[in-house]
Protein backbone atom coordinates (compact mmCIF):
# COMPACT_ATOMS: atom_id res chain seq x y z
CA UNK A 1 0.00 0.00 0.00
CA UNK A 2 2.54 2.92 0.25
CA UNK A 3 4.31 1.57 -2.88
CA UNK A 4 0.76 2.55 -4.19
CA UNK A 5 0.76 5.83 -1.96
CA UNK A 6 4.29 6.94 -3.16
CA UNK A 7 2.77 5.99 -7.07
CA UNK A 8 -0.06 8.65 -6.30
CA UNK A 9 2.00 11.43 -5.40
CA UNK A 10 4.62 10.71 -8.33
CA UNK A 11 1.43 10.28 -10.79
CA UNK A 12 0.48 13.57 -9.25
CA UNK A 13 3.29 15.54 -9.70
CA UNK A 14 3.24 13.78 -13.71
CA UNK A 15 -0.24 15.17 -14.29
CA UNK A 16 0.18 18.51 -12.31
CA UNK A 17 3.63 19.46 -14.18
CA UNK A 18 2.70 19.21 -17.84
CA UNK A 19 -1.37 18.41 -17.71
CA UNK A 20 -2.04 20.08 -21.13
CA UNK A 21 0.98 18.61 -23.05
CA UNK A 22 0.61 14.72 -20.82
CA UNK A 23 -3.54 15.14 -22.10
CA UNK A 24 -2.50 16.03 -26.12
CA UNK A 25 -0.11 12.58 -25.70
CA UNK A 26 -2.34 10.76 -24.87
CA UNK A 27 -5.53 11.80 -27.14
CA UNK A 28 -2.67 11.82 -30.12
CA UNK A 29 -1.97 7.43 -28.61
CA UNK A 30 -5.92 7.08 -28.62
CA UNK A 31 -6.60 8.80 -32.25
CA UNK A 32 -3.24 6.72 -33.49
CA UNK A 33 -4.99 3.12 -32.74
CA UNK A 34 -8.39 4.64 -33.82
CA UNK A 35 -6.65 5.23 -36.94
CA UNK A 36 -5.11 1.77 -37.01
CA UNK A 37 -8.49 -0.04 -36.52
CA UNK A 38 -10.34 2.42 -38.74
CA UNK A 39 -7.67 1.82 -41.52
CA UNK A 40 -8.13 -2.01 -41.59
CA UNK A 41 -11.83 -2.00 -41.51
CA UNK A 42 -12.29 0.39 -43.83
CA UNK A 43 -9.86 -1.27 -46.34
CA UNK A 44 -11.56 -4.95 -45.47
CA UNK A 45 -14.96 -3.21 -46.43
CA UNK A 46 -13.57 -1.36 -49.72
CA UNK A 47 -12.00 -4.93 -50.83
CA UNK A 48 -15.09 -6.92 -50.04
CA UNK A 49 -17.45 -4.23 -51.39
CA UNK A 50 -15.29 -3.68 -54.71
CA UNK A 51 -15.17 -7.38 -55.20
CA UNK A 52 -19.27 -8.04 -55.33
CA UNK A 53 -19.70 -4.41 -57.09
CA UNK A 54 -17.64 -5.67 -60.04
CA UNK A 55 -20.03 -8.88 -60.51
CA UNK A 56 -21.64 -7.29 -62.84
CA UNK A 57 -20.98 -4.06 -65.24
CA UNK A 58 -24.36 -2.29 -63.23
CA UNK A 59 -22.84 -2.48 -60.33
CA UNK A 60 -19.41 -1.80 -61.14
CA UNK A 61 -20.66 1.54 -62.89
CA UNK A 62 -22.77 2.62 -59.69
CA UNK A 63 -19.94 1.56 -56.73
CA UNK A 64 -18.35 5.00 -55.52
CA UNK A 65 -14.25 4.06 -55.25
CA UNK A 66 -13.18 7.37 -54.46
CA UNK A 67 -14.95 8.58 -50.79
CA UNK A 68 -13.67 4.77 -49.31
CA UNK A 69 -10.16 5.30 -50.98
CA UNK A 70 -10.13 8.61 -49.73
CA UNK A 71 -11.01 7.58 -46.70
CA UNK A 72 -7.84 5.04 -46.79
CA UNK A 73 -5.56 7.54 -47.58
CA UNK A 74 -6.66 9.79 -44.69
CA UNK A 75 -7.02 7.32 -42.14
CA UNK A 76 -2.92 6.32 -43.18
CA UNK A 77 -2.24 10.07 -42.89
CA UNK A 78 -3.70 10.65 -39.68
CA UNK A 79 -1.99 7.41 -38.44
CA UNK A 80 1.62 8.58 -39.28
CA UNK A 81 1.27 12.09 -38.32
CA UNK A 82 -0.81 11.38 -34.71
CA UNK A 83 1.94 8.62 -34.07
CA UNK A 84 4.91 11.05 -34.80
CA UNK A 85 2.74 13.77 -32.67
CA UNK A 86 1.93 11.53 -30.23
CA UNK A 87 5.85 10.34 -30.00
CA UNK A 88 7.23 13.84 -29.88
CA UNK A 89 4.75 15.37 -27.29
CA UNK A 90 4.94 12.54 -24.73
CA UNK A 91 8.78 12.35 -24.61
CA UNK A 92 8.82 15.84 -24.39
CA UNK A 93 6.46 16.08 -21.55
CA UNK A 94 8.41 13.08 -19.86
CA UNK A 95 11.54 14.75 -20.52
CA UNK A 96 10.51 17.96 -18.83
CA UNK A 97 8.69 15.98 -15.67
CA UNK A 98 11.99 13.70 -15.37
CA UNK A 99 14.29 17.33 -15.21
CA UNK A 100 11.68 19.02 -12.46
CA UNK A 101 11.45 15.25 -10.97
CA UNK A 102 15.30 15.25 -11.09
CA UNK A 103 15.63 18.52 -8.81
CA UNK A 104 12.80 17.44 -6.29
CA UNK A 105 14.47 14.58 -5.89
CA UNK A 106 18.08 16.01 -5.20
CA UNK A 107 16.85 18.32 -2.75
CA UNK A 108 15.31 15.93 -0.71
CA UNK A 109 18.33 13.95 -0.78
CA UNK A 110 20.04 17.47 0.10
CA UNK A 111 19.12 17.31 3.38
CA UNK A 112 21.18 16.52 6.27
CA UNK A 113 20.26 13.21 7.56
CA UNK A 114 19.93 11.82 3.85
CA UNK A 115 23.01 13.62 3.15
CA UNK A 116 25.31 11.91 5.91
CA UNK A 117 23.42 8.53 4.98
CA UNK A 118 24.40 8.86 1.37
CA UNK A 119 27.65 9.59 1.92
CA UNK A 120 29.30 6.24 2.45
CA UNK A 121 26.87 5.17 -0.21
CA UNK A 122 27.71 7.31 -3.11
CA UNK A 123 26.79 4.98 -6.00
CA UNK A 124 23.50 4.73 -4.34
CA UNK A 125 22.82 8.18 -4.77
CA UNK A 126 23.57 8.51 -8.47
CA UNK A 127 21.45 5.00 -8.75
CA UNK A 128 18.48 7.28 -7.32
CA UNK A 129 18.90 10.34 -10.00
CA UNK A 130 19.18 8.46 -12.58
CA UNK A 131 17.87 4.76 -12.97
CA UNK A 132 15.25 4.83 -10.35
CA UNK A 133 13.52 8.49 -12.26
CA UNK A 134 14.53 6.72 -15.66
CA UNK A 135 12.03 4.21 -14.48
CA UNK A 136 9.31 6.84 -13.46
CA UNK A 137 8.88 7.47 -17.28
CA UNK A 138 7.48 4.04 -17.36
CA UNK A 139 4.70 5.31 -15.36
CA UNK A 140 3.13 7.60 -18.44
CA UNK A 141 4.99 6.52 -21.38
CA UNK A 142 4.26 2.51 -20.82
CA UNK A 143 1.48 2.43 -18.63
CA UNK A 144 -0.76 5.47 -18.91
CA UNK A 145 -1.09 6.50 -22.47
CA UNK A 146 -1.02 2.42 -23.76
CA UNK A 147 -4.12 2.24 -21.05
CA UNK A 148 -6.01 5.36 -22.41
CA UNK A 149 -5.16 3.94 -25.92
CA UNK A 150 -6.62 0.64 -25.00
CA UNK A 151 -9.90 1.71 -23.56
CA UNK A 152 -10.47 4.33 -25.52
CA UNK A 153 -10.26 2.50 -28.57
CA UNK A 154 -12.12 -0.66 -27.06
CA UNK A 155 -14.99 1.50 -26.29
CA UNK A 156 -15.01 3.61 -29.94
CA UNK A 157 -14.66 -0.72 -31.50
CA UNK A 158 -17.74 -2.08 -29.25
CA UNK A 159 -19.77 1.08 -30.23
CA UNK A 160 -19.02 0.92 -33.76
CA UNK A 161 -19.31 -3.15 -33.91
CA UNK A 162 -23.00 -2.45 -32.01
CA UNK A 163 -24.58 -0.23 -34.05
CA UNK A 164 -23.47 -3.37 -36.66
CA UNK A 165 -24.96 -5.57 -34.12
CA UNK A 166 -26.05 -4.78 -30.88
CA UNK A 167 -25.16 -8.65 -29.59
CA UNK A 168 -21.84 -8.07 -31.58
CA UNK A 169 -20.56 -5.34 -30.15
CA UNK A 170 -21.33 -6.22 -26.67
CA UNK A 171 -19.54 -9.43 -26.98
CA UNK A 172 -16.76 -8.10 -28.61
CA UNK A 173 -16.51 -5.28 -26.00
CA UNK A 174 -16.70 -7.87 -23.04
CA UNK A 175 -14.00 -9.95 -24.38
CA UNK A 176 -11.61 -7.08 -25.15
CA UNK A 177 -12.17 -5.55 -21.77
CA UNK A 178 -11.81 -9.16 -19.80
CA UNK A 179 -8.62 -10.39 -21.76
CA UNK A 180 -7.36 -6.92 -23.04
CA UNK A 181 -6.87 -6.49 -19.10
CA UNK A 182 -6.60 -9.90 -17.61
CA UNK A 183 -3.49 -10.67 -19.48
CA UNK A 184 -1.47 -7.28 -18.74
CA UNK A 185 -2.92 -7.80 -14.79
CA UNK A 186 -1.53 -11.29 -14.71
CA UNK A 187 1.76 -10.23 -16.35
CA UNK A 188 2.32 -7.48 -13.80
CA UNK A 189 1.45 -9.87 -11.02
CA UNK A 190 3.84 -12.29 -12.15
CA UNK A 191 7.00 -9.79 -13.08
CA UNK A 192 6.90 -8.24 -9.71
CA UNK A 193 9.06 -10.10 -8.42
CA UNK A 194 11.90 -10.66 -11.01
CA UNK A 195 11.31 -7.04 -11.67
CA UNK A 196 12.67 -5.71 -8.43
CA UNK A 197 15.21 -8.84 -8.05
CA UNK A 198 16.59 -6.65 -11.47
CA UNK A 199 16.56 -3.63 -10.13
CA UNK A 200 18.24 -4.39 -7.23
CA UNK A 201 20.98 -7.04 -9.15
CA UNK A 202 21.56 -3.99 -11.09
CA UNK A 203 22.22 -1.52 -8.08
CA UNK A 204 24.60 -4.05 -6.62
CA UNK A 205 26.29 -5.17 -10.04
CA UNK A 206 26.87 -1.26 -10.52
CA UNK A 207 28.20 -0.28 -7.23
CA UNK A 208 30.37 -3.87 -6.76
CA UNK A 209 32.07 -2.18 -10.15
CA UNK A 210 32.61 1.03 -9.10
CA UNK A 211 34.24 -0.39 -5.79
CA UNK A 212 36.12 -2.71 -8.21
CA UNK A 213 37.65 -0.25 -10.44
CA UNK A 214 38.02 2.46 -7.90
CA UNK A 215 39.94 0.86 -5.11
CA UNK A 216 41.86 -1.61 -7.09
CA UNK A 217 44.98 -0.59 -5.81
CA UNK A 218 44.15 -1.41 -2.28
CA UNK A 219 42.18 -4.35 -3.57
CA UNK A 220 45.75 -6.04 -4.86
CA UNK A 221 47.52 -4.81 -1.81
CA UNK A 222 44.98 -6.30 0.70
CA UNK A 223 44.69 -9.46 -1.75
CA UNK A 224 40.34 -8.66 -2.29
CA UNK A 225 40.81 -8.23 -5.90
CA UNK A 226 39.55 -12.03 -6.66
CA UNK A 227 37.23 -11.51 -4.19
CA UNK A 228 35.47 -8.36 -5.66
CA UNK A 229 35.37 -9.61 -8.84
CA UNK A 230 33.75 -12.94 -7.64
CA UNK A 231 31.22 -10.59 -6.37
CA UNK A 232 31.08 -8.79 -9.03
CA UNK A 233 30.10 -11.83 -11.13
CA UNK A 234 27.70 -13.20 -8.67
CA UNK A 235 25.82 -9.57 -9.48
CA UNK A 236 26.15 -10.30 -12.77
CA UNK A 237 24.40 -14.01 -12.62
CA UNK A 238 21.87 -12.56 -10.50
CA UNK A 239 20.97 -9.68 -13.18
CA UNK A 240 21.19 -12.21 -15.66
CA UNK A 241 18.47 -14.44 -13.87
CA UNK A 242 16.03 -11.95 -13.53
CA UNK A 243 16.17 -10.96 -17.00
CA UNK A 244 15.37 -14.06 -17.93
CA UNK A 245 12.56 -14.44 -16.04
CA UNK A 246 11.36 -11.15 -17.17
CA UNK A 247 11.80 -12.33 -20.81
CA UNK A 248 9.69 -15.82 -20.08
CA UNK A 249 6.91 -13.69 -18.61
CA UNK A 250 7.12 -11.42 -21.94
CA UNK A 251 7.14 -14.47 -23.66
CA UNK A 252 4.20 -16.06 -22.14
CA UNK A 253 2.48 -12.71 -22.18
CA UNK A 254 2.88 -12.17 -26.43
CA UNK A 255 1.79 -15.88 -26.77
CA UNK A 256 -1.20 -15.56 -24.61
CA UNK A 257 -2.12 -12.30 -26.43
CA UNK A 258 -1.88 -14.03 -29.81
CA UNK A 259 -4.51 -16.66 -28.18
CA UNK A 260 -6.79 -13.94 -27.61
CA UNK A 261 -6.41 -12.47 -30.85
CA UNK A 262 -7.05 -15.76 -32.41
CA UNK A 263 -10.05 -16.48 -30.07
CA UNK A 264 -11.83 -13.19 -31.08
CA UNK A 265 -10.85 -13.39 -34.39
CA UNK A 266 -12.94 -16.75 -34.68
CA UNK A 267 -15.51 -15.23 -32.29
CA UNK A 268 -16.47 -12.57 -34.61
CA UNK A 269 -15.97 -14.22 -37.76
CA UNK A 270 -18.54 -16.63 -36.81
CA UNK A 271 -20.46 -14.24 -35.59
CA UNK A 272 -20.12 -11.74 -38.88
CA UNK A 273 -21.00 -15.14 -41.21
CA UNK A 274 -24.41 -15.71 -39.11
CA UNK A 275 -25.51 -12.08 -39.42
CA UNK A 276 -24.88 -12.00 -42.98
CA UNK A 277 -26.12 -14.85 -43.86
CA UNK A 278 -29.87 -14.22 -41.85
CA UNK A 279 -29.40 -11.20 -43.87
CA UNK A 280 -29.10 -8.94 -41.08
CA UNK A 281 -25.65 -7.39 -42.44
CA UNK A 282 -24.26 -7.61 -45.75
CA UNK A 283 -21.07 -9.02 -46.84
CA UNK A 284 -18.58 -5.98 -46.96
CA UNK A 285 -20.03 -5.01 -43.02
CA UNK A 286 -19.10 -8.83 -42.15
CA UNK A 287 -15.63 -8.07 -43.83
CA UNK A 288 -15.69 -4.96 -41.91
CA UNK A 289 -16.48 -6.68 -38.69
CA UNK A 290 -14.08 -8.95 -39.28
CA UNK A 291 -11.25 -6.82 -39.64
CA UNK A 292 -11.84 -4.24 -36.91
CA UNK A 293 -11.64 -7.59 -34.19
CA UNK A 294 -8.21 -8.83 -35.80
CA UNK A 295 -6.49 -4.74 -34.98
CA UNK A 296 -9.05 -4.47 -31.75
CA UNK A 297 -6.83 -6.06 -29.96
CA UNK A 298 -3.45 -4.67 -30.87
CA UNK A 299 -3.96 -1.43 -28.48
CA UNK A 300 -4.05 -3.44 -25.51
CA UNK A 301 -0.53 -5.20 -26.57
CA UNK A 302 0.93 -1.96 -26.14
CA UNK A 303 0.47 -2.65 -22.03
CA UNK A 304 2.36 -6.04 -22.60
CA UNK A 305 6.05 -3.95 -22.12
CA UNK A 306 4.36 -1.74 -18.93
CA UNK A 307 3.02 -5.00 -16.77
CA UNK A 308 6.87 -5.75 -17.27
CA UNK A 309 8.05 -2.78 -15.75
CA UNK A 310 5.55 -1.82 -13.31
CA UNK A 311 6.85 -3.55 -10.26
CA UNK A 312 10.37 -1.18 -11.12
CA UNK A 313 8.03 1.90 -11.07
CA UNK A 314 6.45 0.86 -7.91
CA UNK A 315 9.74 0.10 -6.66
CA UNK A 316 11.06 3.28 -7.89
CA UNK A 317 8.13 5.26 -6.29
CA UNK A 318 8.67 3.40 -2.91
CA UNK A 319 12.37 5.00 -3.10
CA UNK A 320 11.37 8.14 -4.52
CA UNK A 321 8.56 9.22 -2.73
CA UNK A 322 9.15 10.44 0.42
CA UNK A 323 11.48 12.76 -1.17
CA UNK A 324 9.09 14.44 -3.64
CA UNK A 325 7.47 16.23 -0.39
CA UNK A 326 10.87 17.03 1.35
CA UNK A 327 13.11 19.90 0.48
CA UNK A 328 16.45 20.62 1.85
CA UNK A 329 16.67 23.46 4.51
CA UNK A 330 17.49 26.81 3.52
CA UNK A 331 19.17 28.45 5.92
CA UNK A 332 22.07 30.37 4.43
CA UNK A 333 20.44 33.67 4.12
CA UNK A 334 17.03 32.51 5.22
CA UNK A 335 17.57 34.28 8.29
CA UNK A 336 20.30 37.56 8.93
CA UNK A 337 21.52 38.21 12.58
CA UNK A 338 19.34 40.61 14.86
CA UNK A 339 22.23 43.15 15.48
CA UNK A 340 23.26 44.76 12.03
CA UNK A 341 26.86 44.62 12.80
CA UNK A 342 27.20 40.93 13.22
CA UNK A 343 27.64 38.95 10.26
CA UNK A 344 26.75 35.87 12.23
CA UNK A 345 25.37 34.61 15.27
CA UNK A 346 24.43 31.36 16.60
CA UNK A 347 22.12 31.21 19.94
CA UNK A 348 22.05 28.34 21.98
CA UNK A 349 22.21 25.81 19.27
CA UNK A 350 22.45 21.84 19.85
CA UNK A 351 22.89 19.19 17.34
CA UNK A 352 23.05 15.36 17.44
CA UNK A 353 24.00 13.54 14.08
CA UNK A 354 20.82 10.99 15.01
CA UNK A 355 18.24 11.08 17.09
CA UNK A 356 18.80 9.78 20.51
CA UNK A 357 23.04 10.00 19.96
CA UNK A 358 24.65 12.22 22.88
CA UNK A 359 24.75 15.69 21.00
CA UNK A 360 27.52 17.14 19.32
CA UNK A 361 27.32 20.41 19.93
CA UNK A 362 25.34 21.35 23.47
CA UNK A 363 23.75 24.83 23.68
CA UNK A 364 26.89 26.76 22.33
CA UNK A 365 26.47 30.61 21.16
CA UNK A 366 28.74 32.42 19.25
CA UNK A 367 28.61 35.86 17.48
CA UNK A 368 31.18 37.21 14.75
CA UNK A 369 31.07 40.89 13.65
CA UNK A 370 31.03 42.03 9.96
CA UNK A 371 34.37 42.08 8.33
CA UNK A 372 36.04 39.68 11.72
CA UNK A 373 38.42 37.10 11.01
CA UNK A 374 38.11 34.42 13.35
CA UNK A 375 39.60 30.99 13.64
CA UNK A 376 38.18 27.93 15.21
CA UNK A 377 40.72 25.55 16.87
CA UNK A 378 40.60 22.09 18.91
CA UNK A 379 41.59 18.69 18.83
CA UNK A 380 40.23 16.17 16.52
CA UNK A 381 36.84 15.31 17.46
CA UNK A 382 36.24 19.04 19.43
CA UNK A 383 33.27 19.94 16.89
CA UNK A 384 35.26 22.52 14.71
CA UNK A 385 33.97 21.03 11.69
CA UNK A 386 30.58 20.69 12.56
CA UNK A 387 30.36 24.21 13.75
CA UNK A 388 31.41 25.15 10.52
CA UNK A 389 29.14 23.14 8.46
CA UNK A 390 26.28 24.56 11.02
CA UNK A 391 26.95 28.20 10.65
CA UNK A 392 27.36 27.33 6.59
CA UNK A 393 23.98 25.87 6.83
CA UNK A 394 24.98 22.40 5.76
CA UNK A 395 23.49 21.00 8.94
CA UNK A 396 20.42 21.84 11.06
CA UNK A 397 20.62 22.67 14.88
CA UNK A 398 17.80 20.92 16.80
CA UNK A 399 17.77 23.58 18.88
CA UNK A 400 19.01 26.76 18.94
CA UNK A 401 18.96 29.60 16.13
CA UNK A 402 21.70 29.79 13.59
CA UNK A 403 21.57 33.48 11.80
CA UNK A 404 23.81 35.03 8.92
CA UNK A 405 24.68 36.70 5.86
CA UNK A 406 24.79 35.01 2.89
CA UNK A 407 28.08 32.90 3.14
CA UNK A 408 30.53 30.82 0.77
CA UNK A 409 32.06 27.38 2.10
CA UNK A 410 35.46 26.17 0.90
CA UNK A 411 35.50 22.68 2.27
CA UNK A 412 38.70 20.73 3.08
CA UNK A 413 38.43 18.74 0.19
CA UNK A 414 38.87 20.02 -3.03
CA UNK A 415 35.43 19.41 -5.04
CA UNK A 416 36.03 19.11 -8.79
CA UNK A 417 34.63 17.88 -11.48
CA UNK A 418 35.48 16.19 -14.86
CA UNK A 419 34.83 19.11 -16.95
CA UNK A 420 36.47 21.83 -18.37
CA UNK A 421 38.32 24.53 -15.90
CA UNK A 422 35.22 26.89 -17.28
CA UNK A 423 32.62 24.23 -16.20
CA UNK A 424 33.91 24.09 -13.03
CA UNK A 425 33.96 27.37 -12.24
CA UNK A 426 30.58 28.35 -13.60
CA UNK A 427 29.73 26.43 -10.42
CA UNK A 428 30.38 29.16 -7.96
CA UNK A 429 28.63 31.27 -10.91
CA UNK A 430 27.36 29.83 -13.65
CA UNK A 431 26.60 33.98 -15.49
CA UNK A 432 30.77 34.53 -14.65
CA UNK A 433 32.16 35.89 -17.99
CA UNK A 434 35.41 34.73 -19.49
CA UNK A 435 37.17 38.02 -18.03
CA UNK A 436 35.94 37.57 -14.37
CA UNK A 437 36.88 33.78 -14.49
CA UNK A 438 40.42 35.01 -15.05
CA UNK A 439 40.41 37.67 -12.92
CA UNK A 440 39.46 35.24 -10.37
CA UNK A 441 41.78 32.64 -11.69
CA UNK A 442 44.84 35.61 -11.60
CA UNK A 443 43.89 36.91 -8.23
CA UNK A 444 44.18 32.67 -6.59
CA UNK A 445 47.87 33.16 -8.26
CA UNK A 446 46.70 30.24 -11.20
CA UNK A 447 45.90 33.05 -14.02
CA UNK A 448 49.52 32.84 -15.39
CA UNK A 449 49.17 28.81 -15.99
CA UNK A 450 45.81 29.35 -17.66
CA UNK A 451 46.79 31.90 -19.77
CA UNK A 452 49.90 29.79 -21.34
CA UNK A 453 47.25 26.61 -21.70
CA UNK A 454 46.54 25.67 -25.27
CA UNK A 455 43.18 25.47 -24.52
CA UNK A 456 42.89 28.07 -21.89
CA UNK A 457 39.48 27.98 -20.02
CA UNK A 458 38.67 25.10 -22.44
CA UNK A 459 41.09 22.60 -20.71
CA UNK A 460 39.63 19.28 -19.64
CA UNK A 461 39.75 18.29 -16.80
CA UNK A 462 39.87 14.55 -15.70
CA UNK A 463 37.95 12.29 -12.68
CA UNK A 464 38.32 14.76 -9.47
CA UNK A 465 40.92 17.17 -11.00
CA UNK A 466 43.09 14.93 -12.79
CA UNK A 467 45.58 17.23 -15.04
CA UNK A 468 46.39 19.37 -11.96
CA UNK A 469 48.42 19.39 -9.01
CA UNK A 470 47.09 19.62 -5.19
CA UNK A 471 48.58 23.45 -5.33
CA UNK A 472 46.59 24.00 -8.62
CA UNK A 473 43.30 22.15 -7.47
CA UNK A 474 43.51 24.52 -3.99
CA UNK A 475 43.88 27.36 -6.09
CA UNK A 476 41.20 27.14 -8.72
CA UNK A 477 38.92 25.77 -5.65
CA UNK A 478 39.68 29.14 -4.26
CA UNK A 479 39.37 30.93 -7.69
CA UNK A 480 35.61 29.43 -7.28
CA UNK A 481 35.27 30.97 -4.03
CA UNK A 482 36.51 34.27 -5.31
CA UNK A 483 33.70 34.27 -7.66
CA UNK A 484 30.71 33.91 -5.41
CA UNK A 485 31.44 37.35 -3.86
CA UNK A 486 29.58 36.67 -0.53
CA UNK A 487 30.50 38.73 2.55
CA UNK A 488 31.08 35.85 4.59
CA UNK A 489 33.84 33.04 3.54
CA UNK A 490 33.97 29.86 5.24
CA UNK A 491 37.14 28.28 4.91
CA UNK A 492 38.15 24.53 6.23
CA UNK A 493 41.95 23.81 6.82
CA UNK A 494 41.83 25.93 2.89
CA UNK A 495 45.96 24.47 2.84
CA UNK A 496 45.96 20.96 4.13
CA UNK A 497 47.89 18.69 2.16
CA UNK A 498 49.30 21.51 -0.27
CA UNK A 499 53.35 21.73 0.31
CA UNK A 500 54.31 24.58 2.37
CA UNK A 501 55.62 26.94 -0.33
CA UNK A 502 52.09 26.77 -2.62
CA UNK A 503 50.43 26.58 1.06
CA UNK A 504 52.13 30.03 2.30
CA UNK A 505 51.20 31.44 -1.41
CA UNK A 506 47.41 30.17 -0.73
CA UNK A 507 47.18 31.91 2.75
CA UNK A 508 48.74 35.01 1.14
CA UNK A 509 46.33 35.75 -1.24
CA UNK A 510 43.41 34.54 0.77
CA UNK A 511 44.30 37.74 3.15
CA UNK A 512 44.44 39.80 0.35
CA UNK A 513 41.51 39.01 -1.23
CA UNK A 514 39.41 38.46 1.73
CA UNK A 515 39.61 42.34 2.66
CA UNK A 516 36.20 43.87 4.35
CA UNK A 517 35.00 40.42 4.42
CA UNK A 518 34.08 38.38 7.33
CA UNK A 519 35.88 35.08 7.19
CA UNK A 520 35.73 31.91 10.09
CA UNK A 521 38.73 29.31 9.43
CA UNK A 522 38.54 25.62 11.02
CA UNK A 523 42.42 24.46 11.15
CA UNK A 524 45.58 23.69 13.18
CA UNK A 525 48.09 25.27 11.60
CA UNK A 526 49.76 28.36 12.77
CA UNK A 527 50.00 30.33 9.11
CA UNK A 528 46.20 29.65 8.93
CA UNK A 529 45.52 31.10 12.79
CA UNK A 530 47.38 34.20 12.04
CA UNK A 531 44.95 35.23 9.61
CA UNK A 532 42.41 35.84 12.14
CA UNK A 533 41.89 38.68 14.65
CA UNK A 534 40.49 36.65 17.21
CA UNK A 535 40.68 32.37 17.74
CA UNK A 536 38.14 30.25 19.62
CA UNK A 537 39.07 27.28 21.37
CA UNK A 538 36.46 24.26 20.93
CA UNK A 539 36.51 21.05 23.26
CA UNK A 540 34.33 18.36 23.05
CA UNK A 541 31.85 20.16 21.41
CA UNK A 542 32.00 23.12 23.59
CA UNK A 543 33.32 26.95 22.82
CA UNK A 544 36.07 26.83 25.80
CA UNK A 545 37.44 30.09 25.41
CA UNK A 546 38.49 32.69 22.94
CA UNK A 547 41.40 35.25 22.65
CA UNK A 548 41.84 38.30 20.40
CA UNK A 549 44.99 39.46 18.70
CA UNK A 550 47.66 41.26 20.48
CA UNK A 551 46.98 39.39 23.97
CA UNK A 552 48.79 36.71 25.70
CA UNK A 553 46.32 33.64 25.26
CA UNK A 554 46.45 34.60 21.36
CA UNK A 555 49.96 34.36 21.03
CA UNK A 556 50.02 30.74 23.58
CA UNK A 557 47.61 29.69 21.57
CA UNK A 558 49.47 30.51 18.24
CA UNK A 559 52.79 28.71 20.15
CA UNK A 560 50.15 25.45 20.07
CA UNK A 561 49.68 25.04 16.84
CA UNK A 562 51.40 23.29 14.10
CA UNK A 563 54.08 25.04 12.25
CA UNK A 564 54.72 25.37 8.90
Amino acid sequence: MSALRHLRAVAALFWSGNRPMLAAGALLALCTALAGIALLGLSGWFITATAIAGASVATALAFDVFAPAAGIRFLALARTFSRYGERLVTHDATLKVLARLRERVFRGFATDTQARSLAARPSRLLFRLTVDIDALDSLYLRVAVPLVAALGSALVTAAVLGAIAPVLGIGIGLLLFSCGLAIPAVAAARAKKPARRRAHALEVLRSRTIDLMRGQTDLVMTNRLVAQAAGVSHADARLASADDALNRIETNTGFAFAIAGAALLAITLVAAAMLAESGAIGAPVAALAVFVALACLEPFAGLRRGALELGRVLLSARRLGPKLGAAADEVRGAARPANPTDAIEITDATLSYRCGERPVLQGQSLSIVQGERVALIGTSGAGKSTMLSLIAGELVPQAGTVAMLPATLLTQRTELFRDTLRGNLQLARADAGDGEMMQALHAAGLGTFVAELPEGLDMMLGEGGTGLSTGQARRLALARLLLRDTPVWLLDEPTDGVDGATARDVVDCIGACAEGRTLVIVTHIRREAELADRIVVMEEGRVETDFTRGSEGYRRLLDRLRPD
